[in-house]
C-alpha cells in the first residue's frame, strides 16, 4: 500500500505545480481605455430569483460602457412569481424559458438566442454582481486579440462563517486549475456565470448538440467542444476588472447538491486532460484519507503520514494562495477546511457516480 501511496502524490504533486506553472503563465489584462465598439448581449436563466435579480441589475446600471452598446435578455425558468423589472436606461426582455431538453439552463440559453442580435453573447448568473468595468475589458480584450470565446473568474461575497470560508477555499481550487489549465493550453473548465462567446461560434457548434440530456454543462462542454474545434480563439480573461461576484450558500446540504451537480459532468467531459486531472484530484485525496486512516489504527508511521500531508498540503496551498491573491480574498480557515475538503470531496465524487441531486426545487439524475 505505502508504494502505491507514494506514487500517487508523486503524480498529485506534478499535476498541481503543473497548473500552478501554467497560472503564471496567463498574464493579467487590464483595459487599455480603447474606445467602446463591440455590442453584447447578456443572458441571464433565472429560477425564483425575485430577491437577487434587481441586485444584478443594479450592477448593469453601473457598468462604465455606452447603454446602447449592450442589452440583457432574462428567461424565466418557470418561476412562481413573474418578475417585473423597473425602468432602466438600457434596454431589458423578459422571456419564457422553452423546455425541450434535459437542462434547464440549456434550453433558456436557446430559448434567448433567435433573440440575440448581437455578435456577442455573454451568460451569467442571477445572483450575481458584476464589476463597473466588466464589458469595457471584454471590450478591449477582444479589440486586442483574434478570439471567439472568453472564460472569466468568479468569486464569492464571503461572511466569516466557516461555511461561506469553505466555499470559496473550494472555488479557489476550481478557479486556479481552470486558469492553470488554459496556461497550458489543456482549458477544460469554466463558470457560466461569467461566459462570453461569439454567436457565430455557437452556431458553428451547433449549440448544444450532443450533451443536451445532461442537466448541467451550459459552460464546460460548449467550451471543449469550442476548444477542440477552434483552440486558438479560446482565451482565458485573467483581469481583476473581470472578476464577476455571486452569494455562497448558507446550508451544507445544498452546497452538497450543488457541487454533485458539478462532478455530475466529469464522466462526460470531451477533455481527456480534465478527465485525467479529476481522477487525479479523486486519488490524491482518497490516498491521504487512507493514510490518515492506516495511521489512527497504527499502521503508517507518524513520520510517514506527516511528510506525506505536509507534501499534499503544501502544493495545494501555492496554488489556493495564488488564486486568492487574484481574486482578492482571504481564507481564515485554510487549515481546517483543507483537513475537511478531502473528506467532503471524495463523498460528492463517488455520489455523483450513482446519485441524484436536488437544484432549484427540482430533481436531477446524474
Amino acid at each position: 500500500m505505502v508504494p502505491t501511496l507514494i506514487i500517487t502524490l508523486i503524480i498529485y504533486c506534478i499535476t498541481i505545480v503543473w497548473l500552478i506553472y501554467g497560472f503564471t503563465k496567463i498574464n493579467s489584462f487590464d483595459f487599455n481605455n480603447l474606445a467602446p465598439i463591440n455590442k453584447f448581449t447578456i443572458v441571464v436563466p433565472f429560477r425564483n430569483e425575485a430577491d437577487n435579480l434587481p441586485l444584478l441589475l443594479d450592477s448593469f446600471s453601473k457598468l462604465n460602457y455606452p447603454n446602447d452598446l449592450f442589452e440583457v435578455i432574462l428567461v424565466d425558468d418557470e418561476s412562481k412569481e413573474k418578475f417585473k423589472v423597473q425602468s432602466l436606461k438600457f434596454k431589458v426582455s423578459i422571456l419564457n424559458n422553452i423546455r425541450v431538453s434535459s437542462s434547464p439552463k440549456k434550453d433558456a440559453i436557446v430559448s434567448a438566442m433567435q433573440f440575440v442580435k448581437s455578435d456577442w453573447i455573454i451568460t451569467t448568473d442571477a445572483d450575481c454582481v458584476v464589476p463597473e468595468n466588466w464589458l469595457l475589458t471584454l471590450d478591449n480584450y477582444i479589440q486586442n486579440h483574434e478570439v471567439s470565446m472568453i472564460a472569466g473568474a468568479v468569486t464569492y461575497d464571503c461572511s466569516n462563517s466557516f461555511l461561506h470560508q469553505f466555499q470559496q477555499l473550494d472555488l479557489a481550487s476550481l478557479q486556479g486549475a481552470t486558469i492553470g489549465s488554459f496556461g497550458i493550453g489543456k482549458g477544460f473548465m469554466c463558470n457560466g456565470a461569467n461566459l462570453a462567446y461569439t454567436k457565430l461560434l455557437f452556431e458553428e457548434l451547433n449549440g448544444f448538440n450532443g450533451n443536451d440530456k445532461i442537466a448541467s454543462g451550459d459552460d464546460v462542454f460548449l467550451l471543449q467542444k469550442a476548444n477542440a474545434r477552434f483552440p486558438k480563439q479560446v482565451h482565458y480573461l485573467k483581469s481583476k476588472n473581470n472578476i464577476i461576484t455571486t452569494k455562497p450558500l448558507n446550508n451544507w446540504k445544498p452546497l452538497f447538491h450543488q457541487r454533485v451537480r458539478w462532478a455530475s459532468k466529469t464522466t462526460s467531459y470531451q477533455s481527456s486532460f480534465g478527465k485525467f486531472l479529476g481522477v487525479v484530484v479523486l486519488m490524491g485525496n482518497l490516498c491521504w484519507i487512507i493514510a490518515v486512516g492506516f495511521w489512527i489504527f497504527g499502521l503508517m508511521p507518524t513520520e510517514f503520514t506527516i511528510i506525506y500531508s505536509l507534501l499534499k498540503f503544501a502544493v495545494d496551498a501555492v496554488l489556493i494562495f495564488k488564486t486568492n491573491t487574484f481574486l482578492g480574498q482571504k481564507n481564515q480557515y485554510f487549515i481546517l477546511g483543507s483537513l475537511l475538503y478531502p473528506f467532503f470531496s471524495v463523498c460528492v465524487a463517488i455520489y455523483s457516480l450513482f446519485g441524484k441531486y436536488e437544484w432549484k426545487g427540482r430533481k436531477f439524475k446524474v
